[in-house]
């Protein structure tokens, strides 16, 4: 899912050549209510490589930086593209640096302080990245995705009512977008269980059924099962740019369920398939490290002595 930005810019040529194949766990999990789980039959993709235009592209943008004569306003954007493209190759302290530098050329730069709130999340540094979108918001309240990401901070954060908060301001932009609903049904879980199902329930309602994200709402309310979730992953696929980015994010959003029923060991794995498609750009790859990372600190607290 690519929403990260208010501004869209265009979109990198990436060639990828995907391998699918049948993979089977005969992995057997124990879940906390003793129940034995296996991920089943899924589609493995390659990961998406670099393509060479972007790579000159960004060789360009620096010699431009280094050689042009330009002033601090062109400066700073050029700044921001060359840490968009390195963001997308997943080079973040790189983007981290130029999103940085072009704040300080450009202050009111509001879709680098989005960047570097996403960028401090992913690092768990939590009060600069709330420092980070309030700033983005003070300077351009409508930028609808400055509320998505700092929900999703504070909801890393371990501040979910708060987080909920945001999710449903972003959800004001756009009601039948079931990533929207999908976020704020993540939070909401967090806080009452039985009313977020009940909620998720009627959200869904204003969700068209030839959506393939609706699968997932589907799925967490119960309407359908696991194994007919993965049979249907490659439903109206037809490149294979659009198979891996479905894969990355059905594979976030069953390491969000499989945490659900509390099966930590299917999480982990499924959240390493989201990791391993290479599709830095999407909200599902940036967090299911983060996934990975806070699983793990948890795991390390509970078997201290």
């Amino acid at each position: 899912m690519r929403l990260l930005l208010k501004n869209k810019f265009p979109n990198a040529l990436l060639s990828q050549v995907l391998l699918v194949s049948s993979l089977l766990f005969a992995q057997g999990c124990t879940s906390t209510n003793n129940q034995q789980s296996a991920i089943g039959e899924l589609i493995i993709a390659e990961p998406i490589a670099i393509n060479v235009k972007d790579e000159i592209a960004l060789e360009r943008i620096t010699q431009v930086l280094q050689r042009a004569k330009i002033n601090d306003e062109q400066r700073a954007e050029l700044y921001y593209q060359r840490g968009i493209k390195y963001d997308k190759f997943g080079l973040r302290a790189l983007a981290h640096n130029d999103f940085n530098q072009a704040i300080g050329l450009k202050p009111d730069m509001v879709d680098a302080y989005n960047f570097l709130g996403i960028h401090f999340t992913q690092l768990q540094e939590f009060n600069q990245s709330y420092d980070a979108f309030d700033s983005v918001i003070e300077l351009d309240p409508s930028y609808e995705f400055a509320y998505f990401n700092r929900g999703i901070a504070l909801y890393y954060g371990g501040r979910p009512s708060l987080a909920a908060d945001d999710f449903k301001a972003f959800r004001k932009y756009q009601q039948n977008d079931p990533y929207r609903v999908l976020w704020q049904y993540l939070a909401d879980i967090e806080l009452d269980q039985q009313k977020a199902d009940q909620d998720l329930t009627v959200a869904a309602q204003l969700i068209a059924e030839n959506v393939w994200a609706k699968k997932v709402i589907k799925l967490y309310l119960g309407k359908m099962t696991q194994s007919d979730f993965i049979a249907h992953l490659t439903d109206n696929v037809n490149t294979n740019e659009a198979l891996t980015e479905r894969l990355c994010e059905a594979y976030f959003y069953l390491g969000k369920y499989s945490q659900m029923k509390g099966d930590a060991s299917a999480a982990i794995n499924f959240f390493k398939l989201a990791l391993s498609t290479n599709v830095y750009e999407f909200v599902e790859h940036r967090y299911a490290k983060l996934e990975l990372d806070l699983m793990r600190q948890n795991m390390q607290q509970s078997s201290a002595p």
